[in-house]
């Protein structure tokens, strides 16, 4: 590759967020009604913040209903664009492109999409991302790697912008479960996102959190806040399945070094308390947090840790608004705020 492309940090400038508006009841069994107010709310927050939001919808019907509900709950019209695509669910986090800057533009850097390399019906989020890209003009470049598309979600990568990348050893090096490119190893990865990401230092994790239907996602445990810091969850219960390994994660980055040789300020960050439903453990998590041009969005749990979360990060984003969007019912689709959420950087 002899392309420059640099991944913007999430926290840099945006030119929208990405949504797509509710529609597989599937992914929601038995909860599905409230999910549409929830995204009512993330929509309003962001809209009255003045972010523009490019709103997915499936077809005419879908976006007269999603409008139904914007208004009523007050959303600023004007910040808010629909395309139209056909789509399976709704994750943009993970089926849109990774947006990176060459020059003075914005690329979009297609990897496929393989509905986590768990669920057969994928075909058609597979498709949305480049599609819509192409449509506004934008141009596509597939992320290619020994002669094949590269599989990646978005949520498998977090990155500060100045060249250091976080993902997990669980999700993409597990070589038996959910494997989204058998065969590669980890140079293989480092070589793509060095390519197509502008990586030159890869931090990587062990383990994600429980209950987390992609095997692995960094954005449920572990984010860049600056280009020297990240928060990390914590969980200080030695009995619950998450001590163990956000202990080992939090070992790797305080030994960690960044791609400038300085060191990580690592920021502990509580876990809720387990979240249990139909006997499935969930993967609720404050992580899962969206940095928007001038709030961030975080996933509360009905939990006495929800205050102290949202405070820590209130510190974290002096210049921003930290607001909490109930995500009881969301996470039941095994994913919250960032899973749904997908920022696009300015120019």
């Amino acid at each position: 590759m002899d392309r420059n492309f640099i991944w913007p940090a999430e926290f840099d400038r945006h030119a929208a967020v990405w949504l797509a508006w509710p529609g597989n009841a599937s992914d929601w069994p038995g909860k599905f009604a409230p999910i549409a107010w929830v995204y009512g709310e993330m929509l309003h927050t962001l809209s009255r913040a003045g972010e523009t939001v490019r709103l997915l919808v499936r077809d005419a019907r879908q976006e007269a209903a999603a409008r139904r509900v914007l208004r009523d709950v007050g959303a600023d019209m004007g910040c808010i664009t629909f395309f139209t695509a056909p789509m399976n669910r709704g994750w943009t986090r993970d089926f849109m492109p990774f947006f990176v800057r060459e020059g003075g533009n914005v690329v979009a850097v297609d990897c496929a999409f393989t509905g986590w390399a768990k669920y057969p019906d994928h075909a058609l989020d597979n498709a949305v991302g480049p599609a819509v890209c192409r449509q506004r003009g934008m141009e596509v470049v597939p992320a290619i790697h020994h002669g094949r598309q590269v599989v990646l979600e978005g949520g498998a990568m977090d990155g500060n912008g100045a060249g250091d990348v976080l993902t997990t050893e669980e999700c993409l090096l597990d070589a038996a479960v959910q494997v989204r490119n058998p065969g590669f190893s980890r140079g293989d990865y480092e070589t793509v996102f060095r390519n197509y990401l502008g990586a030159k230092n890869v931090l990587w994790l062990g383990r994600g959190i429980a209950g987390d239907d992609t095997h692995g996602h960094v954005d449920d445990l572990c984010r860049f806040v600056s280009r020297d810091t990240v928060v990390l969850c914590r969980e200080d219960d030695p009995a619950d399945a998450n001590h163990r390994p956000l202990a080992e994660n939090r070992e790797r980055l305080l030994g960690a070094r960044l791609a400038d040789g300085g060191r990580l300020t690592v920021v502990d960050l509580p876990m809720p308390r387990p979240l249990v439903f139909r006997g499935q453990r969930l993967p609720a998590s404050y992580a899962n947090f969206l940095i928007a041009e001038r709030v961030v969005l975080v996933p509360t749990f009905n939990d006495p840790r929800d205050r102290l979360a949202l405070g820590i990060l209130a510190e974290l984003f002096p210049g921003r608004e930290v607001v909490g969007v109930h995500a009881v019912d969301l996470v039941w689709g095994l994913g919250t705020v960032h899973c749904l959420s997908h920022e696009e950087p300015a120019a």
